[in-house]
């Protein structure tokens, strides 16, 4: 994985990086609590395994983009060995450039094929007028 750089043109994130990055921008989270708010916010589409969930956020913490955090909720009312993780400026920026560089390609996406997703996200429909595409 090669998170975003600071620069005019950062590196693409993986899926799972930009997914983990979007639940840490709701608030902190422990790793289960990732996976979880990945899978929602997916609507099941992404599921992360703890292999791959725990890699990713290791690849995180050492590009800086996310870190842990130093509060722990009452350990009466969680498992205190569970490790909470919380977004970082560096990783809301590299965010909102994916979020950025993901909605230009599907600009391009639209323009160069008329492509379009319809509301449900259940299909693609071409703009009238389009033939094959074209």
């Amino acid at each position: 994985m090669r998170p975003g750089r600071e620069s005019d043109t950062p590196t693409p994130l993986t899926p799972g990086a930009y997914h983990i990055l979007l639940a840490l921008a709701q608030g902190e989270r422990h790793g289960y609590g990732i996976m979880r708010e990945v899978e929602r916010l997916s609507d099941g589409a992404m599921r992360l395994g703890p292999g791959t969930l725990y890699r990713t956020l290791k690849d995180l913490l050492n590009a800086g983009l996310i870190a842990e955090s130093g509060e722990r909720p009452d350990p009466a009312h969680d498992d205190e060995r569970r490790r909470y993780y919380q977004l970082t400026d560096a990783g809301q920026r590299a965010a909102q450039a994916e979020t950025r560089r993901l909605a230009r390609l599907v600009e391009q996406a639209r323009a160069a094929t008329g492509w379009d997703v319809g509301e449900a996200g259940d299909g693609v429909a071409r703009r009238p007028g389009l033939a094959g595409g074209q």
